[in-house]
């Protein structure tokens, strides 16, 4: 069973993850109000914004390598978490689509 804050969350990675999709679209796929998943899109936002990662384009070129590494792997943990939550939104919903 999902729970609302997973379901949340992986709205928002579902909107993020369609290229040209918009808020309407996948609001009416999911069953729910656009406006609701504009808010959840906004909340993300400012959540993203309020911690700022140091992302690999951000890394000056006179750091030192094992800066650049840390900041590398800690880039890579991020991807690697947005991927596990559309893996588990795909799940869900190809389980939600099975009558």
């Amino acid at each position: 069973m999902v729970t609302q804050p997973e379901f949340k969350a992986e709205a928002v990675a579902l909107y993020r993850s369609r290229p040209g999709a918009t808020i309407k679209s996948v609001a009416d796929d999911l069953g729910i109000n656009s406006e609701t998943l504009r808010n959840w899109i906004r909340l993300d936002d400012r959540q993203r914004t309020g911690s700022q990662t140091t992302t690999p384009a951000t890394v000056s070129p006179s750091s030192a390598p094992e800066d650049e590494n840390a900041a590398l792997r800690k880039r890579i943990r991020e991807l690697e978490e947005e991927r596990d939550i559309l893996r588990k939104a795909a799940k869900y919903f190809a389980g939600e689509t099975r009558w």
